[in-house]
């Protein structure tokens, strides 16, 4: 019999509104010195912005945030690391929070919302915040927007070496993500169940109201391995070790490879998101619908599972939430897409924002803006981060050993941690009517 695990008090609480010190001190020299100007606005720091783009995308984004003046002479530092939610929990819990924070976590951000750590958005940013990106919630008996998507990702796609045809693909398998290892086979699941079941059965399963016992869950997973077939040890080994980007490629500098050519033997099909089209910018590849790949139903063709990453005001300077509006709004995202290489240049949520200008990125844009019927939010990422944690090692605990008993066991620990979730989380999980939704914008 497995063992319910131990109840975790809940990570963040309500903070206490106290100033600093240095802060205290800072506002009496301000008060003393006041007529004489000493408190001027080009004295004020710069807004602090946390996000996770480093290398190329974090240069982009943080060129573009020097440039997105304000006109009251407020500038803009920007933070970028690949460890966000260790760097973000550390910076609550010393009370010094980013000024805003972006995450691609709904189930995250629902927690910081319901901790009282995020401030709605204006309504300005709240007009921009579409589902299913950015459901609004009801905290503390108010029904409000607290975060906005800045740039947003198609997920259910199949890339292949250009001219393979889509019978009988062998499958590409790649991950390592160093500590998110195993996301994505959640990827896999997760589209799989959305494609077999349809969005409203994946979104009673992504907020927590469907058991992962369920025999349509259950399906979703046993549909992955046999799609993926019988796999050698040293084949597991290989997929369980290799990142998702692919192996170093010394022709591109060092940069991945991507896994159509990292993998031994050779494979022929990969299950990716659009981002990973900056791996093979250049490279003779084909991008299809994962639609016709997953033994779904035709009746669920039209539905796409897609990610995005979110801006939300964690510090009390009026000024960050007027910041988050002007990130998601028109000239940001132009100056944005300017800044950014070619094969990075972000997706944004409505057809009439900038689009990547590449026939590849074009393509991906008019699914995500307008020829999708349904687009439904990463269901891992809208669930609680300990429940979300707990798939990732359950996808890479199956892929070695996808025998039914072992499987059985797995979603039954998934269940129990997805009940302990529910009584954390109560009303304060994401509501069910904004995982899935058409097009916006």
């Amino acid at each position: 019999m497995s063992r319910r695990p131990l109840r975790r008090r809940p990570l963040l609480r309500r903070p206490a509104r106290r100033a600093h010190a240095a802060l205290r001190t800072v506002l009496a020299a301000c008060l003393l010195a006041v007529t004489a100007g000493a408190c001027a606005d080009d004295r004020r720091e710069p807004l602090v912005v946390l996000g996770p783009w480093t290398g190329d995308e974090g240069e982009a984004f943080e060129t573009m945030l020097r440039r997105l003046d304000d006109g009251a002479g407020r500038t803009y530092t920007y933070q970028g690391t690949r460890s966000l939610r260790e760097t973000l929990v550390a910076q609550l819990e010393a009370d010094a929070p980013p000024d805003v924070a972006i995450l691609n976590s709904v189930g995250e951000l629902t927690e910081y919302a319901r901790a009282g750590r995020l401030q709605p958005l204006t309504p300005a940013a709240t007009a921009r915040a579409y589902p299913p990106w950015a459901p609004a919630l009801d905290v503390d008996g108010a029904r409000r927007t607290y975060w906005v998507p800045l740039k947003v990702d198609l997920k259910s796609l199949v890339w292949s070496v250009r001219g393979r045809p889509a019978a009988s693909p062998r499958w590409c398998v790649g991950l390592a993500s160093q500590a998110t290892s195993g996301w994505p086979g959640t990827d896999w699941v997760e589209d799989i169940l959305l494609h077999q079941a349809g969005p409203d059965v994946y979104t009673e399963w992504a907020t927590g109201r469907l058991s992962w016992r369920d025999r349509r869950v259950r399906a979703a997973w046993t549909t992955w391995a046999a799609l993926l077939g019988d796999r050698s040890r040293a084949s597991l080994d290989q997929s369980l070790t290799t990142p998702y980007v692919g192996t170093p490629d010394p022709a591109k500098g060092g940069g991945p490879r991507g896994l159509l050519y990292s993998l031994t033997p050779r494979c022929t099909h990969e299950h990716q998101s659009a981002f990973i089209r900056y791996v093979y910018a250049g490279d003779p590849v084909d991008v299809r619908p994962s639609a016709g790949f997953l033994r779904g139903r035709a009746a669920h063709d039209g539905a796409y599972e897609v990610a995005g990453d979110m801006a939300a005001v964690f510090g009390d300077d009026p000024a960050a939430r007027t910041l988050v509006e002007r990130l998601s709004g028109a000239r940001a995202r132009t100056l944005w897409r300017a800044e950014a290489k070619r094969e990075l240049r972000p997706f944004f949520p409505a057809a009439t924002d900038p689009q990547p200008t590449d026939p590849t990125g074009r393509r991906i844009a008019g699914i995500l803006t307008g020829r999708a019927r349904t687009l439904c939010f990463d269901a891992s990422d809208v669930m609680p981060p300990g429940l979300r944690d707990a798939f990732h090692r359950a996808v890479l605990q199956y892929f070695r050993d996808p025998a039914p008993r072992r499987l059985d066991e797995l979603l039954g620990q998934l269940d129990t941690v997805r009940e302990d979730a529910a009584e954390d989380t109560g009303p304060g999980r994401p509501p069910s009517s904004g995982v899935c939704a058409p097009p916006g914008g």
